[in-house]
């Protein structure tokens, strides 16, 4: 049995389809039953705050997949998660964390540095994916893109090699159903490193009218995400000072990671595109 947390979440879902799909018991962790989004596994009701309910979701599984939203509680959440697979007999963890995560980094990537750190004490075996950033992240900008017909960052000309959510869970899926094997990190990237006016030229063509990137400082980009998606200060200035850091190009580099998990290669920008061009079009009226 394969418990998965973040069972509603960007990843978790398409996860939990291709494990029913394959026809692989696997059992959702979910705040509430009212959040069950797939069909064919069983549910398990609780969140990382309530021990008790991790420990009843844990029981009768051998692998789980441990992936949450980043908030101050992260460390914490998944540190007591993976003690308790531990004293629960799980043989395996899969755990999302971050492409260049550090204990000694800001924020997410210090987070999931300290918890990496954790799950390798632990003497369960493990396997952590680290993809960069999302192509779905850009679904959070489709208003902007609809309306204005512009996005925004702090990127200035760096690429990143964007990864597509549904190949993170087929990683995660290949790694859960097949036989324990030695402990290992993955980086998981796109096929091909783009800058967001590269970006902002694939948007162009897929929805026939100009959309362009604006290249913001810091201080502005962190006032956009308070104002804009109320992010508290000092979250926001810490995802302006990571754009700032992934202007150097530091996720520009592809990996073979995805094929080698998979056995096909990575999804590419204008194939997210295309299966979500309707969430970047302009509404009726």
């Amino acid at each position: 049995m394969i418990l998965v947390t973040g069972a509603t979440g960007t990843i978790g879902r398409h996860l939990l389809r291709q494990l029913v799909e394959a026809g692989t018991p696997v059992r959702a962790f979910v705040r509430n039953s009212g959040q069950r989004e797939a069909s064919g596994c069983e549910f398990a009701e609780g969140d990382f705050d309530r021990p008790d309910s991790v420990a009843a979701a844990l029981a009768g599984v051998d692998r789980l997949f441990l992936n949450t939203s980043a908030s101050p509680s992260l460390v914490r959440q998944q540190t007591d998660a993976i003690d308790a697979a531990r004293v629960a007999g799980v043989r395996q963890i899969v755990k999302v964390s971050v492409q260049d995560a550090s204990p000694t980094a800001g924020l997410a990537r210090g987070w999931h540095g300290q918890i990496e750190e954790h799950l390798k004490r632990s003497g369960v075996p493990w396997a952590v994916l680290k993809p960069n950033s999302y192509m779905q992240n850009f679904l959070a900008d489709a208003p902007d893109i609809a309306d204005g017909g512009q996005f925004f960052g702090a990127y200035r000309d760096g690429a990143i090699a964007y990864v597509d959510c549904r190949d993170i869970a087929g990683c995660a899926a290949a790694l859960l159903t097949r036989p324990i094997g030695d402990e290992q990190t993955f980086v998981l990237t796109g096929p091909e490193g783009l800058t967001h006016e590269d970006i902002a030229a694939r948007f162009t063509v897929a929805l026939d009218r100009r959309i362009r990137y604006v290249d913001l400082t810091p201080e502005d980009m962190a006032g956009r995400l308070i104002n804009r998606y109320g992010l508290p200060a000092a979250v926001a200035m810490e995802a302006s000072e990571t754009m700032v850091y992934l202007a150097s190009g530091a996720w520009s580099a592809p990996t073979t990671a995805i094929a080698d998990l998979t056995g096909r290669e990575p999804r590419a920008f204008q194939g997210f595109l295309a299966d979500h061009l309707d969430a970047f079009r302009p509404g009726p009226g």
